[in-house]
């Protein structure tokens, strides 16, 4: 019997996602990286695609969801740390700010998933036992050849012990999950944006401006998996929902830009209390801005500034 030899015959090129584990997620369904590639010293080309439709980054007005950009460059760091760096899993991941602007014009979806490209330079590398303990990251977003987003993120990254010492050896992720209080009640869909109230992350709270941070650890992409701080895409969120809370508009808004620090973990066993304020927008098409503050136990946790254009 003959066999057919068909080793000359060229293959197509097969798109998959990058493991999971790369990305710190659980659910494949959740993983939005499908490849990497280094170019240059310290410089990377990334691979993404995102969903035309998904349980909650929404993309019911014709248009991206930007916090869908932002997982999409939070996952770019863990996966160049272990694929490119050589950081062994189990180490973790300590954001310290990034800062995005897009186009918003680029957002529209389109007929078919939106394939993108992030270019990463990665910079001020610092070094512990000749692992990164730190870095930032400068990435543009490219979909259809041109240019969709700016950003820039800075994280450390830290050992097992040094987690351990810096959280506390009594503080076991499994424990401290399984012991989160449910979540107060949310303001309304209305006033959050969004059209779920299971997506809301903001409680009602006394004065202007004001409200409590809502963690429901049951939500299955804000957490993916169990964690032992309040995670920093659930803040990025809690961003967005209070510049539309401050000024509800007949529409939906897009934050066009962010610039987040983080200061401290948002801890899950007391209230987090999330303050904002609008102020003039200073980037063209913006239609305002806004200001917000973290405070927990009297501390300040994460601050933000945030650009928003009403769709």
């Amino acid at each position: 019997m003959l066999v057919e030899d068909r080793s000359a015959t060229p293959r197509p090129a097969l798109t998959t996602t990058v493991a999971r584990e790369y990305v710190h997620r659980a659910a494949l369904s959740e993983v939005f990286l499908t490849g990497w590639e280094p170019d240059g010293e310290d410089q990377f080309r990334v691979t993404a695609q995102w969903p035309r439709c998904h349980s909650f980054y929404e993309s019911e007005h014709g248009v991206y969801d930007p916090m869908l950009l932002c997982e999409t460059i939070r996952q770019t760091f863990p996966l160049l740390t272990h694929a490119a760096y050589g950081v062994p899993f189990g180490h973790q991941l300590s954001w310290v700010d990034l800062q995005y602007s897009l186009n918003p014009h680029a957002m529209g979806i389109g007929r078919a998933p939106a394939e993108v490209e992030l270019r990463v330079a990665c910079s001020d590398l610092r070094y512990r036992q000749g692992l990164p303990a730190s870095m930032r990251m400068a990435i543009e977003v490219i979909r259809g050849g041109e240019l969709l987003a700016v950003a820039t993120t800075r994280f450390n990254v830290l050992t097992p012990v040094l987690y351990r010492r810096l959280r506390g050896p009594a503080r076991d992720t499994a424990s401290v999950f399984a012991e989160v209080a449910p979540p107060p009640a949310p303001i309304s869909r209305h006033h959050a944006g969004r059209s779920r109230s299971y997506d809301i992350v903001l409680s009602p709270a006394r004065g202007a401006g004001r409200w409590q941070l809502r963690s429901d650890t049951t939500h299955p992409v804000l957490f993916d998996h169990p964690v032992d701080h309040v995670p920093g895409m659930l803040l990025l969120e809690s961003v967005r929902q209070a510049a539309s809370a401050l000024e509800p508009a007949a529409g939906p808004i897009l934050p066009s830009s962010m610039d987040v620090a983080f200061h401290r973990y948002v801890e899950f066993d007391s209230p987090c209390w999330i303050e904002a304020r609008s102020v003039p927008a200073i980037a063209a098409g913006a239609a305002r801005g806004v200001q917000l503050t973290g405070v927990q136990n009297g501390q300040v946790t994460f601050t933000a500034t945030s650009e928003v254009t009403t769709l």
